[in-house]
């Protein structure tokens, strides 16, 4: 039986058809796989609040004294240490440990697949557990993008896309389900086992190589809430994962009664991916657009709880060559944004196979820039990272829809060409 089917990436960094190149680890992909494999016939603990852990402790007959205490153990080796399995919890009696085995699992998503682009961004394809005997395993990415002063972690929040985005490659894939709690902590779990990044007994939660987290992979994560939430409450927790609100970004293509719960409910910083001023394009380019149109959505951002000039929130726009990068359109996306503690990222266009857009010619995106910039709003222009492995912004696409052989070869011209 075989339990890893790895896509063909690179032991030699951005090569596409290369046998598959993996980390060296503890533990290599096979036994993550049989340990994914066998554990799912088990519940997971990660993704569970610490009250959740305390029932499922009460379930299997620990002591209401005790649960609490249990809980608070459970995690710190999950979240704080990494602990891949119950035998390390080495603070945890040798009965308990063995009780606990026998029940749960905190076993991550399976690594399939890992790739690592000519920039040093580094792709994972990761297998999310069947819940159900017979049902077929999905997949999703998530992609580590590394910088001299950050290291940040793009997170998936669905397997597809229920948005049909017609210049994102995600939108081309359909929404197959959304993700656990368990799913979208695990992928930042993965992250840290690949990187070494736990805390260790003589090593603080701090210099970590993962310290941002931006909600901008598969799938919009504001249709999935209540997950998204859940998980980032995780993340956020200083006892745990330890990542600043701050240093987390949620982005939406305009899911506006949810904006205001995210305010209200998690706190984290806010991302429009705007893309058009005009709401006749955005309905072509975001199609969520023909049900919350840009005038409720902007009056979501003005209403969001803690925008300030500290916490901006950022516009996300694509600049696509005769769509949407006219002079007329910064003058437009400047007036639009008058009140709104707001910065534009202008993003180039990622090319992928089959598209019909282009990117903006460059000296058309810095007079773009430019132009909003003068106009009092920090403009940067995201450098494209990862293109070459399908991680930039736009791109990620789940490889259960294998690329073919031309789409392969169409990628490497689009990434030589930039």
């Amino acid at each position: 039986m075989n339990l890893v089917s790895a896509t063909p990436v690179s032991a030699e960094a951005g090569s596409i058809d290369a046998p598959a190149h993996v980390l060296p680890q503890d533990a290599p992909l096979e036994k993550i796989a049989l340990e994914t494999y066998v554990a799912l016939a088990k519940p997971s603990l990660i993704g569970l609040s610490r009250a959740e852990i305390a029932a499922e402790l009460g379930r299997i007959g620990v002591a209401p004294a005790q649960r609490k205490m249990r809980s608070q153990q459970l995690w710190h080796w999950m979240y704080l240490r990494g602990a891949r399995e119950f035998s390390e919890m080495s603070s945890i009696s040798k009965d308990m440990r063995a009780e606990l085995e026998k029940h749960f699992t905190v076993a991550r998503p399976e690594v399939v697949a890992e790739q690592i682009s000519n920039d040093g961004t580094r792709k994972w394809l990761l297998r999310l557990p069947s819940g159900t005997q017979g049902e077929k395993a999905h997949e999703v990415e998530c992609v580590y993008i590394p910088e001299t002063d950050r290291g940040t972690l793009c997170v998936s929040s669905q397997v597809g896309c229920t948005l049909t985005c017609s210049f994102c490659h995600t939108g081309t894939q359909r929404l197959v389900r959304n993700l656990t709690p368990g799913e979208i902590v695990g992928q930042i779990m993965v992250a840290r086992d690949r990187l070494n990044d736990w805390a260790d007994r003589d090593t603080a939660n701090g210099n970590r190589l993962v310290t941002n987290v931006v909600m901008m992979g598969m799938g919009e994560p504001l249709y999935n809430f209540e997950a998204v939430r859940d998980a980032l409450l995780i993340v956020a927790d200083n006892e745990g994962i330890g990542i600043s609100r701050r240093r987390i970004t949620l982005s939406t293509s305009g899911v506006v009664p949810n904006i205001y719960r995210t305010g209200d409910e998690i706190g984290v910083q806010l991302a429009i991916s705007l893309h058009a001023v005009r709401d006749e394009l955005r309905n072509e380019l975001v199609p969520i657009n023909k049900k919350y149109p840009l005038e409720q959505l902007l009056q979501a951002c003005r209403d969001y709880p803690g925008a300030s000039n500290a916490r901006r929130i950022t516009f996300e726009y694509v600049m696509l060559r005769g769509i949407n990068d006219s002079l007329e359109d910064a003058k437009l996306l400047v007036k639009m944004l008058k009140g709104i503690h707001a910065k534009i990222n202008l993003i180039p266009f990622n090319p992928w196979p089959g598209t019909r857009y282009e990117c903006s010619d460059w000296d058309q995106i810095e007079k773009f820039s430019e132009y909003v910039f003068n106009a009092g709003y920090s403009s940067p222009v995201r450098t494209p990272r990862g293109r070459d492995i399908l991680a930039a912004c736009g791109q990620l696409k789940s490889e259960t829809e294998k690329l073919s052989a031309r789409e392969r070869q169409a990628l490497r011209a689009m990434a030589m060409t930039d």
